[in-house]
């Protein structure tokens, strides 16, 4: 009887996780990041927006 399935199957979940782990949190940086510039430049373009009306 062997567990070389057992074994390879578990490395490869681990290993997957781990990348998971990796991965995750620089994703979600990047996309609050990116949210984060959005809303900036939202907030340029509502108050530039009035300044330009009034010439």
């Amino acid at each position: 009887m062997t567990y070389l399935e057992y074994v390879i199957g578990a490395y490869a979940v681990f290993a997957l996780v781990l990348a998971w782990d990796f991965l995750a949190p620089r994703l979600q940086v990047r996309r609050e990041l990116r949210a984060a510039r959005l809303r900036a430049a939202r907030e340029t373009r509502r108050h530039a927006a009035p300044a330009d009306l009034e010439r």
